[in-house]
């Protein structure tokens, strides 16, 4: 049978619609690994293996981010005072923009990096509250941190936020109108105008514990969660910013987030080596699961079926399976990797879609 023109048209459009399909399906998107020791490893979340590695022409990468369609990568560079802003696609470096002394966390949200720095910061672990350390440190902790705003088309800096002391973890309010800092040395989480920068709240936690660090709010964004690093626990805040509850938690928590359906909570327990999962309605704890060494920070995969956890001192990305709440796959080879981003975005410490 002789087939008309058109209906070979129909049949070719037909073909390349299922073979898209077919690579959308394989398709599961990639991780990004800043490697504190090393660069950014690119991680294939289809196959769970390193892709590639991107050379971010600095050192010391710790916070990374990533732009809503994935062009654009920004690590803040600890050693160099500076961000890398990548192209995802050629893996090149486009720009380095200045920042200031150690800068550590970034959150990108539009065509902007907010990037936090910290002019007082020394070298090295923080002290213990009541050490030596502590106390000879207690002068520079008065030294507010500061958020430098980046505009990631012009490549600069375009606005600077103060904050207090040891400016830590940054998050967004859902309606895109505020930004809440966790303040390590201070002991509080601000909220700031996202537009102005101006500090509309300063909410002192030193009464319920230590070190603020990781900060997240909830899909619905009724309510905020809070790791107290040196209080061994977890707060939990509404959307005034009142503290309506404290959760236990393993010991020095950091890296914190929900999963896209809000019905958990996961908690980066470092010194206890566990990724722990807690009922986001009840705050009940559901699973402690073992992980590796200093595991700080991870992301869900964007069909958060897994979870990938970055720890840094067993130099690897700990892979763990949603469902069953078991470890499945530990990928090596990695450079004290600190922190970890999915693409496309996904629910995690770092990151949210």
């Amino acid at each position: 049978m002789k087939l008309k023109a058109s209906h070979l048209a129909l049949f070719a459009t037909i073909a390349t619609l299922s073979l898209g399909s077919a690579a959308g399906a394989a398709d599961k998107g990639v991780a990004y690994v800043s490697n504190q020791d090393g660069a950014v490893t690119v991680i294939d979340l289809a196959t769970m293996t390193t892709r590639s590695t991107l050379d971010i022409g600095a050192k010391g990468p710790r916070g990374i981010g990533i732009t809503e369609d994935g062009k654009l990568l920004v690590t803040a560079n600890r050693d160099n005072g500076n961000i890398s802003i990548v192209d995802t696609a050629s893996g090149k470096v486009i720009k380095q923009v200045e920042i200031g002394k150690n800068p550590e966390f970034v959150r990108v949200f539009g065509d902007k990096a907010y990037v936090t720095y910290e002019p007082s910061s020394k070298a090295g672990p923080p002290p213990k509250p009541g050490s030596k350390e502590a106390k000879e440190d207690d002068d520079d902790d008065k030294i507010p941190g500061r958020i430098a705003i980046v505009d990631l088309k012009k490549g600069k800096v375009i606005q600077e936020i103060i904050g207090k002391p040891e400016t830590e973890g940054v998050e967004f309010s859902m309606d895109g109108k505020k930004m809440i800092v966790t303040n390590e040395s201070d002991n509080s989480i601000t909220v700031h105008d996202m537009k102005s920068g101006e500090l509309l709240k300063n909410v002192p936690v030193a009464s319920y514990g230590e070190r603020p660090r990781g900060i997240k709010a909830s899909p619905d964004g009724k309510t905020y969660v809070s790791t107290l690093e040196y209080a061994d626990k977890m707060l939990v805040l509404n959307d005034k910013f009142e503290v309506i509850k404290q959760v236990a938690t393993g010991k020095t928590p950091y890296g914190v987030a929900f999963s896209r359906d809000a019905k958990r909570i996961f908690v980066a327990a470092n010194r206890d080596k566990l990724l722990q999962v807690f009922d986001a309605t009840t705050y009940a704890k559901i699973k402690d699961i073992p992980t590796g060494e200093r595991c700080w920070h991870f992301t869900m995969t964007p069909d958060d079926q897994h979870l990938l956890l970055a720890c840094g001192k067993s130099d690897e990305v700990v892979v763990i399976d949603t469902n069953k709440l078991e470890v499945t796959k530990r990928i090596a080879d990695k450079e004290m990797p600190w922190g970890i981003i999915a693409y496309p975005k996904s629910m995690g410490s770092l990151d949210r879609p």
